[in-house]
């Protein structure tokens, strides 16, 4: 089994907290597919910088408080 990255992620609280905005929407406001934000929100995929910073312009928040590091 691949090992995940160590990125974590607030994208699914973000998403829920912007007035429940659904993975498809989000996915559609940043150019990926909805499977695409499924990965990411589970963890099993990082997204790209420009993704990154696409996301957090949706919300309006730095790619700080979307995106952490998780040390070993």
């Amino acid at each position: 089994m691949a090992k995940r990255p160590p990125i974590t992620n607030r994208v699914k609280e973000l998403r829920e907290a912007h007035d429940g905005m659904s993975q498809a929407a989000l996915a559609k406001a940043i150019g990926v597919t909805r499977q695409t934000v499924i990965a990411i929100e589970q963890g099993r995929y990082s997204p790209s910088l420009e993704s990154a910073f696409r996301i957090s312009r949706v919300f309006g928040v730095g790619l700080e408080d979307v995106f952490g590091w998780t040390e070993d």
